[in-house]
């Protein structure tokens, strides 16, 4: 069977194509992974416990759109976080985010915009699944270079009116991953309000929300009420992967309006896979907890603080807002990496895997993305020999 024609262009995933660049060569010294955001911080000590007093949940079909118990911790948790209230038809939880991002474009995105192929715009680096599900559902996927002339956020406004006429669904990731850069509330009213006129549902990627440097990051679903959107204009996808380092549990949530969380339900009932019952209630309490978040935060800012010693005094080096990579300019992010596992045994991504190439060039192709999840102790280790390696 023919693999189909639209999904021809598609690259390989960043981590197989890393794969295939380093698995041939011997590590220069002990391996320190900098690659995957894969959180590694202790997870809640309530896990297990709650896990093993529920353990009966296993042998009951989950609920689909997430039990009242767990839409109601959500609920409340966007009210402390945003100040927003949602009732619980606005509401689906999600088996990770992933799975969100992605059907949400299958549920939402028209077969045609104005007569013409939709289009589905995001940032460029970005999210690979973004583009997936526009190819999926014969969108064209349009990619608007992030790059430090635009604040490492695409500049929307300066796209050409007619292409935003034929736009369908934009993706936004904020915290931005990889370059950490954090949407303004004024960013947000600038898309918000090009989506009113346009006519667009904007998808907001906000899985990083909760880790952070200076302050909490507004969300798209505050500035939205603010400025009176149509609530099925905007959704909001957030996870307890980074906020609760809980990247196994599969466990996020969207957020949206009536109309727009009942088709993604909807589509769920045939194509979806539920969180399992147990762990809906290792999910409610943990949206219902802050204290484990604000020691995250914590373990985060030392991270962010050894980062700056380390980097502070090269050039170009620009800490990032929220996240936890850093997003470092090398002359050519491929060869860099090469090098600096075949010397000192620290593995990092190239940028231009979480690129594509436009008419203006690869905006990822002079960087390298390094995630910040190791122990302390680990990740100084690698940073420094990263520094030394590539900008001694």
């Amino acid at each position: 069977m023919a693999f189909p024609e639209r999904f021809s262009n598609l690259p390989d995933y960043a981590f197989p194509r890393l794969r295939t660049l380093l698995d041939a060569h011997v590590p220069g010294g002990e391996v320190i992974q900098m690659t995957i955001g894969e959180p590694r911080h202790p997870m809640p000590d309530f896990v297990g416990p709650i896990i093993a007093e529920n353990l009966a949940g296993f042998a009951s079909y989950p609920i689909n759109e997430g039990t009242p118990e767990l839409l109601s911790a959500i609920t409340a948790w966007l009210t402390r976080r945003y100040g927003v209230t949602l009732d619980q038809d606005r509401i689906m939880a999600l088996n990770g985010t992933r799975e969100g991002l992605f059907n949400a474009c299958i549920a939402l995105c028209p077969e045609t915009k104005n007569g013409q192929q939709p289009a589905v715009l995001m940032p460029n680096p970005f999210y690979q699944v973004y583009a997936v599900a526009a190819l999926t559902v014969g969108a064209e996927p349009v990619y608007i270079n992030a790059t430090a002339a635009t604040g490492h956020l695409p500049d929307f406004s300066a796209i050409d009116p007619a292409l935003l006429d034929r736009t369908a669904v934009v993706y936004l990731c904020s915290p931005a991953n990889p370059q950490g850069a954090i949407a303004s509330r004024d960013y947000w009213r600038s898309l918000l309000t090009l989506a009113e006129k346009h006519d667009f549902c904007v998808m907001a990627d906000e899985c990083y929300s909760e880790i952070w440097r200076t302050a909490p990051p507004v969300g798209v679903l505050q500035v939205a009420a603010e400025l009176g959107v149509d609530p099925e204009r905007v959704l909001a996808f957030h996870s307890l992967s980074k906020r609760s380092n809980l990247p196994g549990l599969r466990s996020g949530f969207v957020a949206g309006g009536p109309k727009s969380i009942a088709a993604m339900r909807k589509l769920r009932t045939f194509a979806g896979a539920p969180l399992p019952m147990p762990l809906q209630k290792v999910a409610a309490a943990a949206w219902g907890d802050e204290t484990h978040v604000t020691e995250n935060q914590a373990l985060y800012h030392e991270k962010f603080r050894i980062a700056d010693e380390i980097f502070g005094s090269m050039q170009g080096y620009l800490p990032p807002e929220g996240g936890f990579f850093l997003w470092l300019p090398i002359d050519d992010g491929e060869a860099a990496t090469m090098k600096l596992w075949t010397e000192t045994g620290v593995k990092v991504l190239p940028g231009a895997y979480l690129s594509r190439d436009t008419v203006t060039g690869n905006p990822g192709k002079g960087y390298i993305r390094v995630a910040l999840v190791a122990p302390k102790d680990e990740m100084q280790r690698g940073l420094i020999r990263l520094r030394d390696c590539l900008y001694g």
